[in-house]
C-alpha cells in the first residue's frame, strides 16, 4: 500500500513539474509575443508598418519617373495634451526620391509630457516599400509646457514597389502617426525633438 502511495505521490509531483514548466512558457511567450509581432511586422510591412534604412542604404536607392504623393496625418490619443499636426498635408515626389517633411507639436498643458508616436501607411501592401531614414518617432520626444517643436522624418519609396502587382498602381500612400503619453512621462528623458525647432 505504502509503495502504491510513493508511486502516485511521484507521479503527481510529475505532472506538477510539468504543469509548472508549460505555465512558465507560456507566460515567457506571453511577454515575448509582442516584440516578436513588431519584428515581423517590420520586417513585412504587414499591417502597414514602415521600414527603416540607413543614410548608406538609401544613397544606394535610384530615383524614378514615376510620380507618387504622400499624404501626411497627425493625431494624438484621447487626454493627450499635444496638438499634433503635419507642416503640410501632402508632398509630391518620384518613387526612390528621397524626401523630408516636418510636423509640428505643442505641449498644451502645464507639466513636462514624454510622447511616444505610433505609426503606420496606408495602403497596407506599401509599408514593405515605406522607408524611414530618420524620424522623430524612433524615440520618445520630451515637451516641456507651452513648448512648440518642428520635427522631421526622412523617407523614400522603394522602387522594388513597381514590381509588386498588389502595389504598383498605388498612386498615393498616407503616412500616420498618432502620439500617445508615454510611461515615464515624469522622468527626465531628454528631448531630440527640441533640437529641431
Amino acid at each position: 500500500m505504502a509503495v502504491a502511495l510513493d508511486a502516485a505521490a511521484r507521479r503527481n509531483r510529475k505532472v506538477a513539474a510539468y504543469a509548472a514548466i508549460g505555465a512558465l512558457s507560456m507566460l515567457g511567450l506571453g511577454y515575448a509575443s509582442v516584440p516578436l509581432y513588431r519584428m515581423f511586422c517590420q520586417a513585412t510591412g504587414f499591417n502597414g508598418t514602415t521600414q527603416r534604412a540607413t543614410a548608406a542604404q538609401a544613397a544606394s536607392v535610384k530615383s524614378t519617373a514615376r510620380p507618387i504623393t504622400i499624404r501626411f496625418d497627425g493625431n494624438v490619443t484621447k487626454g493627450m495634451p499635444w496638438q499634433f499636426r503635419p507642416e503640410q498635408v501632402t508632398q509630391d515626389g518620384h518613387i526612390g526620391e528621397r524626401k523630408m517633411a516636418f510636423f509640428i507639436a505643442k505641449n498644451t498643458s502645464n507639466r513636462p509630457i514624454v510622447g511616444r508616436a505610433i505609426y503606420n501607411v496606408t495602403p497596407e501592401q506599401t509599408g514593405a516599400y515605406f522607408h524611414k531614414i530618420q524620424c522623430f518617432c524612433f524615440n520618445e520626444q520630451r515637451l516641456e509646457p507651452g513648448e512648440e517643436v518642428r520635427m522631421p522624418v526622412i523617407y523614400y519609396v522603394d522602387p522594388d514597389m513597381l514590381n509588386d502587382p498588389n502595389a504598383k498602381d498605388v498612386p498615393e500612400i498616407t503616412l500616420s502617426y498618432t502620439f500617445m503619453e508615454a510611461a515615464d512621462s515624469g522622468a527626465g528623458s531628454a528631448s531630440s525633438a527640441s533640437k529641431n525647432k
